[in-house]
């Protein structure tokens, strides 16, 4: 279902209120802010990390495949009528984790510097649908409303260009797209879900105009002024205020109460929440019906074939199996667990390393003489972790590869509703060309693993080119990370049998986060480790 929604701003009236809305004499000049704006989720902070305490649940099926889109809120309205702070208090209302705020004010064209001369006598048209780069806009709109990470322009309104640095977005759940424009293009029409339109008198936006662009913007008054009379203005009634029409509820009439076809917000900090209320509501039943179960199809399901041509599993010498009895030993202490798992933990990458391409060449030993040798054929390789136990699994990478990089994935499981869900993620930039591996100590339903993996998928990063690393995994794992990623290759010392009520492997190792950190499943947090509930 598609609705609108059109908010009136009746947050004062009279000389005294404009007035109260110019900047005081002589008031500092406050830095520019970037266009890319959250309020703060629910969050846990430490000496190094900081964690979502409210993930985010699946948002792909037991496919891999993306199963739903984020539900996107299209806010419109004039220069200054108050976009920004409804989009803040429809966050705030809404209380959930990975949220977006999207302004069309980063996506602005860079201009020529004929444009340039323009923009600094106040003479260039911001405010024109030519002026936005609406190709881009789309684009980027369309891959986060799939789930898929995208880089946001950063504006700069003192130099009228882009800055050389842009903003890496991912994970958004609910996405609040707000633009004096955001109506304007039919395709970005297609993609909101809701629409909601500001509507503030055009007095108290001039002011506001006048306080934002000459406090935040460094402009002077006489500048803003000529430019609001000559360009937004016109702009407003041409373009912006037509778009009106496309909202199903709308009542023309100014009215400061709530009636049966109209709604009413007094902004700023006004009292009459029932709008927001609402459109809270609507959107909160929309993400309950996008919840998927993802684990229970996974963990539900007949695995009948044969383990997959993608798994490969270490040949068991008996130095392997030597290590393995071991670390599955209850009775072996902490100090033997930690020496012998990372002794295995060294093994698994150093074979791991061997799927990698590489290329023949040839090189000059120290007696002048050639030698036929192999080399890494690739970018770059990145390992990632799956917090807590993946983690453990750094060093032994790092001891082998000089150069690598590291990312990180915290996945937790949700305690009422048993899915995984992602509370945190470190990449490295760039990590799309790289081959990458995925770290994770063990995989019982591949729940986690799969989550990981189409976290990658979702920052670009080549399904052939991604490697599951684990030191023991359940064939249920296997078939679940091999049938909805049927390129990804999937490495491990030990492939068992079955599962236990609590999804832990069988026979297994135990809960190896536990046994390797000394936690003995407290529920507990410090700067060097995450103890979590670990998501299988």
């Amino acid at each position: 279902m598609l609705w609108d929604i059109r908010l009136w701003d009746f947050s004062g009236s009279g000389e005294d209120s404009l007035d109260r809305l110019l900047p005081p004499p002589g008031a500092p000049r406050r830095k520019s802010t970037t266009s890319l704006s959250t309020t703060e989720p629910p969050l846990l902070r430490t000496g190094t990390r900081t964690v979502y305490t409210a993930g985010r649940p699946p948002w792909y099926d037991e496919h891999g495949a993306q199963s739903k889109d984020a539900f996107v809120i299209g806010l419109c309205g004039g220069s200054a009528s108050g976009k920004t702070t409804v989009a803040n208090k429809i966050i705030e209302a809404l209380d959930v984790p990975w949220v977006v705020l999207l302004s069309m004010d980063s996506f602005y064209k860079v201009l020529s510097p004929e444009e340039q001369t323009l923009a600094a006598s106040n003479d260039y048209n911001f405010d024109h649908p030519g002026a936005f780069d609406f190709e881009l806009l789309e684009a980027t709109l369309r891959k986060l409303k799939q789930g898929r990470s995208v880089k946001i322009p950063v504006y700069d309104f003192n130099t009228h260009g882009r800055q050389k640095d842009w903003k890496n977005v991912y994970g958004a759940s609910v996405i609040i797209f707000e633009g004096i424009m955001s109506f304007a293009d039919k395709e970005l029409l297609e993609l909101l879900d809701m629409k909601i339109f500001v509507d503030t008198d055009s007095d108290i936006r001039l002011v506001r105009r006048l306080r934002r662009d000459i406090t935040e913007r460094g402009r002077d008054i006489e500048g803003v002024i000529k430019q609001y009379n000559k360009f937004v203005k016109p702009a407003f009634e041409q373009y912006i205020e037509p778009t009106m029409r496309l909202a199903d509820i709308v009542r023309t009439q100014q009215q400061t109460s709530l009636t049966v076809c109209f709604i009413v917000l007094p902004l700023p900090g006004g009292g009459n929440m029932v709008a927001i209320d609402l459109i809270v509501q609507h959107v909160h039943s929309q993400l309950e019906e996008r919840e998927l179960s993802v684990r229970a199809l996974l963990a539900s399901a007949q695995q009948t074939q044969p383990l997959p041509q993608t798994l490969c599993v270490m040949e068991s010498t008996p130095q392997v199996r030597g290590l393995h009895t071991i670390i599955r030993n209850q009775e072996t202490s902490r100090d033997e667990f930690i020496f012998y798992s990372k002794r295995l933990m060294r093994l698994l990458i150093e074979h791991s390393l061997t799927f990698l391409p590489s290329q023949a060449c040839v090189v000059q030993t120290p007696q002048g003489q050639e030698y036929q040798g192999w080399s890494y054929n690739g970018r770059g390789i990145t390992g990632v972790s799956i917090l807590r136990a993946g983690e453990t699994m750094e060093p032994a990478l790092r001891a082998v590869c000089k150069d690598v990089r590291i990312g990180k994935i915290l996945i937790q499981t949700n305690l009422d509703s048993g899915e995984p869900e992602l509370h945190y993620l470190r990449l490295p930039k760039d990590i799309s060309e790289d081959h990458v591996i995925l770290m994770d100590s063990t995989v019982s339903t591949g729940a986690a693993a799969m989550m990981a993996v189409r976290v990658l998928l979702d920052h670009e990063v080549q399904e052939e080119k991604i490697m599951l690393v684990s030191l023991l995994m359940a064939e249920l794992g296997v078939h679940s990370v091999a049938y909805a990623f049927p390129k990804v290759k999937i490495i491990t010392t030990a492939v068992d049998k079955s599962l236990d009520d609590n999804l832990h492997v069988i026979p297994g190792i135990g809960d190896f986060g536990d046994r390797y950190f000394g936690t003995d499943g407290l529920d507990t947090w410090s700067d060097e480790e995450d103890g979590d509930q670990p998501s299988h």
